[in-house]
């Protein structure tokens, strides 16, 4: 039996026990994405760090709920803190979540992410190409950190990565994926303004990680992409000049979610069960 949400009142229930514990989500991400990854957590309910030096990352695990890890600028000290970092977060029992930006661009970000990957993430979260890349699929295509495949495209290719990693994959795009390999459950929501405001997927891997810190990877997922889906939805409709304002609004949204947001701009169902 699946622990994933299948309804919008499973996912309403995850972001009420996410806004009670306000979990301490300790992020290791790019530049690009500081900003709106740490106000989307504070937006949702959570509390977030942004830690990065080799020398703390293990003591700050140690405190933390959960971890996230985005790799979408690279450099060699940082991927030594990240692999430190998912490694204490194993051994620790907390779980972490991966956004392999830009896998499949250059075959050295495709090795880090292949290296993290292996590294037993709770969650792996990516736009169509990264998963297709990251799960050795032909024609990943990918355009620097966009993508040029579809979700749909991507779902094969999201539970194979489930299968040989042992973690949730969720893939991102018009319909959203999670799967464990077997399971396999579609959100809809969100709107076409969203990839056209930088970093907003870092934001939702870092919100994944906090709803990862209170309900089982596939559930966390799943609620984490209604929620966020949702919340984009809601703020793109106030945003009728175009997106610069979308991640101030989007912001707004995750601090205003409830169930009628959640019913009115996100639906979630099983797709499929192996």
């Amino acid at each position: 039996m699946t622990e994933a949400p299948i309804d919008i009142a499973d996912a309403e229930a995850a972001l009420a026990a996410l806004r009670a514990s306000r979990p301490l989500v300790h992020n290791i991400t790019n530049y690009v994405g500081m900003t709106i990854a740490a106000n989307a957590l504070l937006a949702v309910g959570a509390s977030p760090a942004m830690v990065h030096a080799v020398e703390e990352v293990e003591d700050f695990i140690a405190i933390s709920s959960s971890l996230a890890i985005n790799i979408g600028t690279l450099s060699p000290r940082w991927v030594d803190a990240m692999r430190l970092a998912a490694a204490k977060a194993v051994a620790l029992g907390k779980p972490w979540v991966l956004d392999p930006v830009g896998c499949g661009a250059t075959p050295y970000r495709t090795g880090v992410a292949a290296d993290l990957a292996r590294m037993k993430p709770a969650i792996i979260r990516g736009n169509a190409s990264e998963i297709m890349s990251l799960a050795g699929a032909a024609g990943a295509g990918g355009k620097g950190v966009d993508s040029t495949a579809s979700s749909d495209a991507a779902v094969d290719a999201a539970k194979a990565l489930a299968r040989a990693t042992g973690a949730v994959v969720a893939v991102t795009g018009v319909t959203d994926y999670a799967t464990d390999g077997g399971t396999l459950i579609a959100v809809e929501g969100g709107h076409e303004l969203m990839p056209l405001s930088t970093a907003l997927g870092c934001a939702l891997t870092a919100t994944t990680a906090a709803f990862a810190a209170v309900r089982p990877p596939l559930a966390a997922a799943a609620a984490a992409l209604a929620v966020y889906g949702a919340a984009g939805a809601a703020a793109a409709a106030r945003c009728p000049n175009g997106p610069g304002h979308l991640p101030a609004e989007l912001c707004d949204a995750l601090y205003r979610c409830d169930r009628a947001m959640l019913d009115r701009h996100a639906a979630i169902r099983v797709a499929a069960i192996a």
